[in-house]
C-alpha cells in the first residue's frame, strides 16, 4: 500500500510535470519494491525531487537523516549539499547495507553520506557539530524526542523535514478511531504548532512532509 494523501490522479499528474526521476533512483525504487520488505516506506520520485530541491535550497554544511531504508531520500538530500558538505543518516538495519552502497556510488553521491547503524536516540550524541537539515523518517513515536535532541543543534535559520505527518490520512480522525502511530503523528504536530521557536508548514505531498524552520 502506498503511503499518498492526494488523489491517484492528482498525484500522477504532479509526477508527470515534475522533474523525471533519473535512472539511478528509478532502478533503486524498482529494486526496492521488487525485493525489500516495506517498499511502501521508499520516498519515491515526487518527494524525492521535492527533498532534492529543499536541500539545494538550503545548501547543508551538514545534514541528518533519520531512517535511511533502502538509501533514496538519501541521494536526494545529498545532492544539495555544499561542496565538502556530508550527510549523516541512521538506521537500525544493516542488512540493506550494501544495496545504499551500490546506489550512492551509482549517483556518485558515496564520499557525501556516513551511515550510521543503531538507534537513532543513541547515535545522535555521538555525531560532532550542528546540522543545517535534518529529515526525520524513523520510528513515529519517538519524533518528539528526536526534534527535542536536535533542536538545540540547529542553528536559527536551519531546518527540520519530518516525514509521514498526515499518517494515511488518519490524524484527522476522532481519536478513538486513529492507530496508535496516528496518535503519535498527531501528538507531534501538536507539539511543533505549540513550540515559539519554530515555524511550520504541512504539505500534503505523499503521507505528509512537515517544513520546520528554526527561528
Amino acid at each position: 500500500m502506498q503511503h499518498i494523501i492526494t488523489p491517484d490522479p492528482i498525484n500522477f499528474y504532479a509526477e508527470q510535470y515534475t522533474t523525471p526521476e533519473d535512472t539511478v533512483q528509478a532502478s533503486l525504487n524498482r529494486e526496492t519494491h521488487a525485493h525489500v520488505k516495506g517498499a511502501q516506506m521508499i520516498s519515491g520520485h515526487l518527494q524525492g525531487v521535492v527533498l532534492q530541491m529543499l536541500s539545494q535550497m538550503i545548501a547543508p554544511i551538514q545534514a541528518l537523516e533519520l531512517g535511511t531504508y533502502t538509501g533514496y531520500s538519501a541521494i536526494s538530500l545529498a545532492r544539495g549539499l555544499k561542496a565538502g558538505g556530508k550527510l549523516h543518516t541512521v538506521d537500525i538495519d544493516p542488512y540493506l547495507q550494501e544495496m545504499r552502497d551500490k546506489y550512492w556510488k551509482e549517483a556518485g553521491v558515496q564520499d557525501r553520506i556516513v551511515q550510521h547503524i543503531g538507534e537513532a536516540a543513541t547515535v545522535i550524541p555521538k555525531i560532532k557539530g550542528d546540522f543545517n537539515l535534518v529529515f526525520i523518517d524513523a520510528d513515529k513515536k519517538n519524533y518528539g524526542h528526536y526534534f527535542d535532541l536536535l533542536i538545540d543543534r540547529i542553528p536559527g535559520g536551519g531546518f527540520m523535514i519530518a516525514d509521514n505527518v498526515l499518517f494515511h490520512g488518519e490524524v484527522i480522525l476522532p481519536k478513538d478511531q486513529q492507530s496508535n502511530t496516528a496518535a503519535y503523528i498527531h501528538e507531534f504536530n501538536k507539539k511543533i504548532a505549540a513550540d515559539d521557536r519554530v515555524e511550520q508548514v504541512i504539505m500534503p505531498v505523499r503521507d505528509g512532509l512537515m517544513l520546520i524552520r528554526k527561528k
